[in-house]
């Protein structure tokens, strides 16, 4: 019998790892507007998995209408915080979750990794959240990112697309690469229109914090690592694939 998931506990930090980072927050965040903000269509917003709202807040400017979709009820009350009234939380499993409607753009970041059926809620957003024309926007961890490729080597990490016991902690259930990303969208039915790559990273997220907190690293520099990513997506913190609905077979 599955143990059942305490998603409170998942998105609490440990002594030795963080849930999320200062570079998750302050350069993650941006360069995925960014990179996202192209595709953007008009109308309604489907975040599934908000956790305490930071990227959501990043979304207000785009759309008027947002639901956030989040599995932890603490996550859900920090978020409503700054965001009672801006956006309508639905406190469910996305496995669970009956949605009202059809959404124009359905975000997904850093969550899919740590669902037990993937492909099973990528298969429900294609058959059933995502509206006709509307596009998802699905970002995971890369397992091939430089800074996890050099942790390979030291031997702290025993393959590039394992899931160590600090993810497993928090959740993860895989590590995605381009390849195993796309097959899981297509495997759900969905279309992958476009494919890419969010900042190239050869550092740890808690070394970036620490250099973040220097006058080292540029804005500048900040945006020759996003640029760089785009020409080698395989070697970028994230991947990043935009999707639309596919034919039903």
């Amino acid at each position: 019998m599955e143990n059942k998931r305490d998603y409170n506990v998942e998105i609490a930090d440990t002594s030795i790892h963080k849930y999320a980072y200062g570079f998750d927050f302050d350069v993650m965040h941006p360069y995925m507007i960014q990179s996202f903000e192209p595709f953007f269509k008009q109308g309604s917003l489907l975040e599934l998995g908000c956790f305490k709202g930071d990227f959501t807040k990043r979304l207000l400017p785009y759309f008027e209408d947002i639901t956030c979709v989040e599995a932890s009820d603490i996550a859900i009350k920090e978020a409503s915080k700054h965001l009672a009234g801006k956006v309508t939380f639905v406190n469910s499993r996305f496995e669970d979750a009956s949605l009202p409607q059809r959404y124009d753009n359905i975000v997904l970041t850093h969550v899919l990794e740590h669902l037990d059926d993937p492909v099973l809620v990528l298969k429900r957003i294609n058959d059933e959240w995502l509206a006709d024309g509307g596009r998802l926007f699905l970002v995971c961890p890369n397992a091939n990112a430089p800074s996890r490729q050099i942790a390979v080597k030291m031997g702290l990490i025993s393959h590039n697309s394992a899931v160590t016991p600090a993810e497993a902690e928090h959740g993860h259930r895989c590590t995605y690469t381009l390849d195993t990303l796309e097959h899981d969208a297509e495997a759900a039915g969905l279309k992958v229109v476009h494919r890419s790559g969010i900042f190239f990273k050869a550092l740890a997220n808690f070394q970036w914090d620490r250099l973040l907190q220097t006058d080292i690293v540029t804005q500048e520099y900040l945006d020759g690592c996003y640029k760089l990513g785009q020409q080698y997506p395989d070697l970028c913190a994230s991947i990043f694939l935009m999707c639309e609905r596919g034919a039903k077979p």
